[in-house]
């Protein structure tokens, strides 16, 4: 599906840009604390992003397997929670925000999963 090629990418564009901001923009601006969480946003962005691109190249292979879009899905929901909760929490030091973490980590935990069930499903196809 082109929705999930075109959110890996981007998604991927902004993880490293985030990173690249964490280790040039924000070294002397946050404590080591705040700044690990920022990195952890990143890089978690950027392995699901890439995550994101396979699920969107298998829907290629078999578009009505209905458990790669709930992965899919999954996988860009938790990519908006997950890492820009961290973001915003290293950024502003408002500690609420990292209850929302949780939620983006239960998303990409759905994702991996349905990518699990797809892969014994359809271990022919891949």
């Amino acid at each position: 599906m082109q929705t999930f090629l075109f959110a890996g990418a981007v998604n991927g564009f902004i993880a490293v840009a985030m990173g690249a901001f964490a280790a040039h923009g924000l070294s002397d601006q946050l404590d080591e604390r705040l700044l690990g969480v920022f990195k952890t946003g990143a890089e978690y962005q950027l392995t699901q992003a890439l995550v994101l691109i396979a699920v969107a190249f298998l829907v290629g292979k078999t578009p009505d397997a209905k458990s790669l879009r709930v992965s899919g899905w999954a996988f860009i929901a938790g990519l908006i929670l997950f890492p820009f909760s961290l973001y915003a929490l290293a950024l502003t030091g408002i500690n609420w925000l990292g209850a929302i973490t949780p939620l983006g980590g239960l998303c990409f935990l759905v994702g991996w999963a349905a990518l699990a069930i797809y892969a014994f499903r359809h271990a022919s196809d891949i």
